[in-house]
């Protein structure tokens, strides 16, 4: 008999369950109030009864725990000198959505050798993630592979879909049953119909398919998620980041019955894909919210301790500590000026980064 199945499949393994990772690296009572306290924050922030500004900001990948740690213990003091201003939350992302090839993040390939020991990358993922819990801080992540969350989701306070997936009907499911709130990314061409129409899918109840607590695959049911959100991050067209572009988005988001409250990101299309461009984006919203603004809920920016990016070199002892290995970033002091800017201009103050 002709085989006609696994033709392309050379190796399949064993994939730990949720429930064996979650007695392993179990929420603690201090993480768990974290995740939801801030969750409630920014849902408080979403609707617009919560004044102050969601910031998501840190790398654009992690690839190194500790310099991850130690970015976050350079965060933690300014999220908590500037809490009156800002909700700031780390970004804190495991998986990379590629548009051709590449490394696919921590979960996939923590040993960046193309060895991918995927159980040992949602461990470590997992650990991180209550390690910055247990300190105080927060994290966001963008949630890519719909089986992810049942390992991970109990510790993120939000998530992104990014501007690949907002349009799959997959991750608008999987959305639609996450229990924290989620930003939608426009798509690549810089149109938000889409995002739009995700946020109105996810809202309500789907039955799909994916796994449980025990790792068995089953049907899941959902309620339907309240609390999507709209993420300019420019496109193929060019930023999206006005003033303009910001009160249209929020005009067509309300007449669509959805929140019309919208975060920025400062990257990818609003930055020109220039790194350095991200505080000139940021200084632009500052002046937004200084002019009184109330559609910009909050801004996104990919930061790490470094700035710029490396390639992944074949000797990894030669990585250089605390540079991305995906998207290029500013260095923590950029990203402070950054936030004392945007939280001047919350008391009316905008001066220059300058």
């Amino acid at each position: 008999m002709k085989q006609t199945s696994d033709l392309h499949v050379v190796e399949t393994r064993s994939l730990i369950s949720p429930a064996e990772i979650h007695q392993k690296l179990p929420l603690s009572e201090t993480a768990a109030d974290l995740v939801a306290s801030t969750r409630d924050r920014v849902r408080s922030i979403l609707r617009n009864s919560d004044r102050r500004l969601l910031v998501i900001v840190g790398p654009c990948s992690i690839h190194d725990v500790n310099a991850a740690y130690d970015y976050g213990q350079k965060l933690l003091p300014l999220r908590e000198e500037l809490a009156d201003e800002l909700e700031i939350v780390m970004r804190v992302y495991f998986e990379k959505p590629r548009t051709t090839v590449g490394w696919k993040g921590l979960i996939n390939d923590p040993h960046l050798d193309g060895s991918y020991d995927i159980n040992t990358g949602i461990q470590r993922a997992r650990k991180l993630l209550l390690g910055l819990a247990d300190m105080g801080l927060p994290a966001a992540t963008e949630l890519l592979d719909p089986i992810i969350p049942q390992y991970i989701a109990d510790v993120i306070a939000w998530t992104a879909i990014g501007a690949r997936t907002t349009e799959s009907q997959t991750h608008r499911e999987m959305a639609s049953g996450l229990s924290m709130p989620i930003g939608f990314k426009n798509g690549t061409d810089g149109s938000f119909h889409i995002a739009a129409n995700a946020m109105l899918s996810a809202s309500q109840p789907h039955h799909f398919l994916g796994i449980n607590h025990d790792g068995l695959a089953s049907i899941v049911s959902t309620t339907g998620n309240p609390d999507g959100h709209l993420v300019l991050r420019g496109g193929s067209k060019g930023p999206n980041y006005a003033a303009a572009d910001i009160e249209e988005a929020a005009y067509q988001l309300a007449s669509m019955g959805l929140h019309a409250r919208v975060m920025v990101d400062c990257s990818h299309g609003n930055s020109n894909k220039d790194y350095r461009r991200q505080s000139v984006v940021l200084s632009d919203l500052a002046e937004q919210v200084a002019e009184g603004s109330r559609h910009l809920m909050g801004v996104m920016i990919e930061s790490h301790l470094v700035e710029g990016n490396q390639p992944i070199p074949a000797d990894l002892s030669e990585l250089r500590y605390g540079q991305s290995i995906t998207d290029p970033c500013v260095d923590f002091p950029t990203t402070e000026k950054m936030l004392r800017e945007l939280a001047r201009a919350q008391r009316g103050l905008v001066p220059s980064l300058a």
